[in-house]
């Protein structure tokens, strides 16, 4: 005899329902803004009971007026566009040879023997530490705050590419062994898909510290761009001019990595986050 089950008779379980991207990306974006906007409340009425002279902490309409002066007359975007030229030039050529080292020390071991210790002991070297040498070598000009921000770049683009291909799992390559591929088959199909993230990674990485790079050296050595805009508004003591600039870099160094993470997605949008 078969058991029937009424259907009307089990209880009923609310299955809760799974936030879509939309909500989660919503969610995210609500909390981003309390800590910011915190911060704006604090410096409003440390500038309003003058907790700071006003010398020191001009209050915010005050930079927001400077960052519109900054604007309509073309100071601001005419240092900016110097800045992101430098930046671009830089990380394009330290990340090109951080690709290239790195896929030379992960594929070939002979490579990773010769060079990998000498690299790890460049990479300990801040970029700031190669100032002094790199001024009597080249100079005040161009090449020196090229120089610095490409090796700023070079070095977490090389890591993370050596990184990620000596990741690869063992058993994709087994895999592939199995199916008979020929060594372009297996570097093009196996091991460079399963190392794009973390190569990925290394080249956000080096954005960011390229942008770091290109605004300390600006600050020591230049005399146009976003950093010299800092020293310049300091040694004029107009401290609404510093802040404004370093808003900007603030700003823009959010958005090239926000550029950066976007592009991520699209090429990585079979990977599901795991919270």
């Amino acid at each position: 005899m078969t058991a029937r089950i009424e259907t009307s008779t089990l209880p009923a379980f609310a299955v809760p329902r799974l936030p879509s991207i939309g909500d989660a990306a919503l969610t995210r974006l609500a909390l981003s803004w309390p800590l910011p906007l915190a911060v704006l409340l604090l410096w409003h009425l440390a500038a309003t009971f003058e907790w700071l002279p006003p010398q020191i902490l001009p209050p915010p309409a005050v930079v927001a007026t400077t960052f519109v002066d900054l604007l309509r007359t073309g100071e601001l975007p005419d240092n900016l566009w110097v800045s992101l030229g430098r930046v671009l030039a830089g990380f394009a050529a330290g990340g090109a040879a951080g690709l290239a080292l790195g896929v030379a020390m992960g594929l070939s071991p002979t490579v990773r023997d010769y060079l990998y210790p000498s690299f790890r002991a460049i990479a300990q070297v801040p970029s700031l530490g190669w100032l002094p040498l790199l001024m009597l070598l080249v100079g005040l000009g161009e090449a020196l705050k090229i120089t610095l921000i490409a090796k700023a770049a070079f070095v977490p683009v090389a890591l993370n590419t050596y990184q990620g291909l000596r990741g690869v799992s063992t058993r994709f390559i087994e895999v592939a062994r199995v199916y008979r591929f020929t060594r372009w088959q297996l570097l093009a199909k196996v091991v460079f898909p399963a190392a794009f993230p973390q190569v990925w990674n290394g080249v956000r990485y080096g954005l960011t510290h390229a942008w770091l790079a290109l605004v300390a050296v600006e600050l020591l050595a230049s005399s146009e761009g976003l950093g010299f805009m800092i020293v310049y508004g300091r040694q004029l003591y107009q401290l609404d001019v510093v802040l404004a600039a370093v808003v900007v870099v603030g700003t823009v160094g959010y958005l090239l990595d926000r550029l950066l993470t976007v592009v991520e997605q699209r090429l990585l949008r079979w990977r599901r986050d795991a919270f």
